[in-house]
């Protein structure tokens, strides 16, 4: 061990001019700050190491001076790619000023990329980044103009586009842990995450280079269990004991044991968010949540649905992921984001990306900041600031389903929620629904060819990515829609009938979604006459969302209808009804199904013409839909035997 300890500096000292460099951590956790402080002040102090080439997946910063900020100086770096770089502006100012050659590449890809080399293969194969700004027939991932080289390729394999990452030898590795053993064994149990730890040492190790582990102590050898070590010594070459104030568990909490999962708290004392925009936003996005299913939440506004799940009772049956590795419980936010507590588990973040780049989403909640007519979403790139795309192209590509979710318009947007509804007092000076985005972080077309489910959810309105373009689905109450809608956008979507947003949104008690999402009142809403004749059907404001809501509707009909027998005359009620387009046909196809074996005759109303052409569409088969625009109508034609 005497051979491998040393301090910062002389850790430093290893890294060479020229080197390849990768680091590990995730917005202020599992960043190696010491051994980054020394790299830096190296630098400052004998002008080495120069021209480093630095490679990341996550961002790894506070947003002002720590983290990669360390290492943004004019000829300490000479070439960078990175998944995010919100979090580092000094280095992004470096890039935008096109002071060195910089790439943004998926988060996803670059932790995969860590693998592949550790591997000795060339690169990543994957069709993560395509029709996006990563794609080589737009910018290949180039931050700027002094950027030469192409890391990105197009290639088609049995048919099929696919891009190619190029990988590249890495020479040194720096990285954190919390206890390292006499011979260098690394552990991470204070730690709030994996990360790629593993997979960037045997990367480095495998290409010839140094490993060096920032910890914050140091145990004889043959005391650590074998079950606990992260990084094998054998991949180890330096050790640095880290000073506290440089070891923080994340860059807002020095330590917390509810992030290392020794200890679990209680969710249901967390208090209530105040009853604002977020508030409003993260609620209308929160009736998108599918029971029992595996949910992505990103970073900004969509944070605030896991406070919506918990005040609504639905942690309990939802899984909650993030990125870096978090499987449950309920995730943090602002800069302890990435660590969670309660947790079910926490793996490396290339296993998470594993699952998410494979279909494993039910959705992902995304934020945005720029949304165009092809219902494209930019929010990596915005003139000098550079935001990065982080995991986002991973998760917004392969999630089956995809929320994203902001401000209809931002800077200087001034509004309240009063009396249950909506009121802009002055609206932002930036719009966000632009005629073109400046950067495609996620591609319209191809969610819309592909039959991807998008929602764009606002305070004021919600759109729906249709084959056709952005439609308007919903506008709050309170809202002008010509006015503060309309006219607050660069391009006309499509607009048929807009229904009006859930007026539980905009009141301060909780909204029972509990009820509304695991169908707690399907036995209120579907029953039977006391004669037994007659079925009434009321799906009055419900949204069928999925395969398991039509299910439920489905079970409670036969449970009903099954025992007896005879056939039963159904009365359904559609008024303010969502029949989500992704599950139209499966549920045409159950209802018709019913109606073979249990009714008789089958009439449907709704006050609204749109929804009444809608069902009229849904339900054409051999025999008419019977639509009828309100409920004396329908039991009219019920009473006169189903004829009109």
């Amino acid at each position: 061990m005497s051979q491998k300890i040393m301090s910062a500096s002389a850790a430093a000292a290893l890294v060479s001019s020229g080197d390849t460099v990768t680091t590990s951590g995730f917005v202020g956790i599992g960043v190696p700050e010491a051994l980054l402080k020394a790299v830096e002040q190296r630098f400052l102090d004998d002008g080495a190491p120069r021209d480093l080439s630095l490679l990341f997946a996550a961002g790894q910063g506070d947003g002002k001076t720590r983290g990669l900020n360390h290492l943004a100086h004019d000829g300490l770096v000479r070439e960078v790619i990175g998944g995010h770089w919100g979090l580092i502006p000094k280095m992004g100012k470096l890039a935008t000023d096109g002071k060195i050659a910089a790439y943004n590449l998926p988060q996803g890809v670059i932790s995969h990329l860590f693998r592949d080399i550790a591997a000795g293969k060339p690169g990543t194969l994957t069709r993560v980044g395509l029709e996006t700004f990563v794609d080589p027939r737009l910018s290949g991932g180039k931050i700027n103009d002094a950027t030469p080289d192409d890391i990105v390729s197009l290639i088609e394999v049995g048919g099929e586009e696919l891009l190619f990452y190029k990988g590249r030898p890495i020479d040194v590795a720096l990285l954190r842990g919390t206890t390292a053993d006499a011979v260098g064994n690394i552990t991470m149990e204070h730690e709030a995450l994996i990360v790629d730890n593993l997979a960037q040492a045997m990367a480095v190790k495998n290409s010839g280079g140094v490993v060096i582990v920032q910890v914050e102590r140091t145990v004889a050898r043959g005391t650590l269990s074998p079950r606990e070590v992260q990084i094998p010594a054998a991949l180890v070459d330096a050790v640095v004991i880290a000073e506290p104030q440089d070891h923080m568990q994340t860059f807002a909490t020095q330590f917390s044991h509810a992030f290392t999962g020794q200890y679990r708290t209680d969710a249901s004392a967390m208090a209530p968010m105040a009853l604002d925009a977020r508030k409003v936003i993260a609620r209308r996005a929160a009736f998108e949540l599918p029971i029992n299913g595996v949910v992505n939440l990103g970073i900004g506004m969509p944070e605030g649905v896991a406070a919506v799940a918990a005040e609504e009772k639905l942690l309990d049956h939802l899984t909650l992921t993030a990125e870096p590795g978090i499987i449950g419980g309920q995730p943090a936010s602002g800069l302890d984001f990435g660590a969670a507590a309660n947790t079910d588990a926490v793996i490396p973040q290339a296993a998470q990306f594993d699952f998410y780049d494979g279909g494993g989403l039910d959705i992902a909640i995304l934020g945005m900041a720029e949304v165009d007519q092809t219902g494209s979403v930019n929010v990596s790139r915005f003139g000098p600031r550079l935001a990065g795309a982080g995991g986002f192209i991973n998760i917004s590509q392969n999630a089956r389903k995809v929320v994203f979710c902001g401000t209809f318009t931002s800077v200087a947007l001034d509004l309240a929620v009063e009396d249950q509804a909506l009121k802009i007092r002055s609206d932002g000076r930036v719009q966000k629904f632009v005629d073109r985005v400046e950067q495609i972080t996620f591609s319209g077309p191809r969610a819309g060819r592909l039959g991807q489910p998008v929602l764009y959810v606002t305070e004021r309105c919600v759109f729906r990515l249709t084959a056709e373009g952005v439609e308007l689905i919903e506008v709050a109450p309170g809202v002008d829609m010509d006015r503060d809608i309309l006219g607050q956008m660069a391009f006309r979507p499509i607009v048929n009938e807009p229904a009006e947003m859930d007026a539980r949104i905009f009141a301060e008690a909780p909204m029972g979604l509990d009820t509304d999402l695991l169908h707690l009142d399907l036995a209120d809403r579907i029953a039977l006459s006391e004669d037994s004749q007659t079925l009434f059907i009321n799906l009055a404001k419900m949204r069928v969302r999925n395969l398991d809501d039509i299910a439920q509707i489905k079970a409670r009909v036969e449970a009903l209808c099954a025992p007896l027998d005879h056939k039963v005359a159904a009365i359904v009620n559609y008024e303010g009804t969502g029949i989500y387009p992704e599950v139209e046909e499966a549920y045409a196809d159950m209802v018709n199904g019913l109606e073979d074996a249990y009714y008789s005759v089958t009439t449907r109303y709704s006050g609204s013409a749109f929804m009444r052409m809608k069902l009229g569409s849904v339900f054409t088969r051999d025999r008419a839909p019977h639509v009828f625009e309100s409920a004396d109508e329908a039991r009219r034609f019920i009473e006169a035997g189903g004829h009109g």
